[in-house]
């Protein structure tokens, strides 16, 4: 019998919610099927943000902020407790972020809208422009070097460097979706912030590829993919370096919207 993937999903967030008496405030997917670049064995990475009672954020003993549910070859399951996520939004964190702008939501409770909005808020460029630049030199490094290659490292290191690219035009959050970054990119010129067309032929035949393919396949590296990646990381390490730090450090409206979902 076939799996009906999402119906586990709900159900696995439901025995979480009942088993440690938390109410889920937001599930999405975070990997690589969110992003739209799945290959045919990929797992679901699910992401959520969950609220204790009130009167759980009132002990004097503490309480695990992270819930490690499951990990094996269909589901990677985990979240983050309502506090840690404030605290990480406070910081500009780039993958809380990206958790907002997922477009693949399993759940999302009425409360999260007050979320959304003021983490907007507190986006932060230095904060994302490092993030997405260390993500890709250190996949560069480890994963890029070699003869043959996962076609998905490939991405790994692609995707931050548009989202980088993205933060230089808009200064505002990338969206998560590999496809909407690529599009921007195919709609400019070459030269001024737009990509080549040997190399954007390279990335399309990349993407169908990597459709078709078992993650762990290894495969012949593509040259003009790599060049790319070697040059925009250290022209996006320049740019990271020169930005002035803008993370907000007043948590007032943090504050306000963690008491207001709590109901305190």
């Amino acid at each position: 019998m076939e799996r009906n993937v999402l119906a586990e999903i709900q159900e696995n967030l439901d025995r979480i919610e009942q088993q440690h008496q938390v109410k889920i405030l937001l599930a999405v997917e975070s990997g690589s099927r969110a992003w739209g670049f799945a290959s045919p064995d990929s797992d679901y990475d699910v992401r959520f943000i969950y609220a204790r009672p009130a009167k759980e954020y009132l002990r004097v003993d503490p309480v695990a902020d992270v819930i490690e549910w499951q990990l094996d070859e269909v589901f990677d399951i985990n979240g983050w407790d309502l506090k840690k996520a404030m605290l990480a939004f406070g910081k500009g964190n780039p993958n809380l972020m990206e958790w907002t702008n997922s477009p693949i939501v399993y759940r999302e409770a009425a409360e999260w809208a007050q979320v959304r909005e003021v983490a907007r808020r507190f986006f932060s460029e230095k904060s994302a422009l490092c993030h997405y630049y260390g993500t890709a030199n250190k996949t560069l490094k480890a994963f890029l070097m070699s003869d043959r290659i996962r076609y998905k490292k490939y991405f790994y290191a692609l995707r931050p460097l548009l989202c980088c690219r993205w933060i230089e035009r808009f200064h505002e959050a990338p969206p998560m979706e590999f496809g909407k970054l690529l599009l921007l990119f195919e709609e400019s010129e070459a030269g001024a912030d737009g990509l080549d067309g040997e190399l954007l032929a390279a990335i399309r035949e990349l993407l169908d590829r990597k459709a078709v393919t078992e993650e762990k396949d290894l495969n012949p590296q593509m040259p003009v993919i790599i060049d790319f990646i070697t040059a925009e990381c250290g022209r996006q390490k320049a740019i990271s370096d020169r930005a002035a730090d803008d993370r907000r450090h007043d948590f007032s409206e943090l504050n306000e919207t963690f008491r207001r979902v709590l109901g305190v």
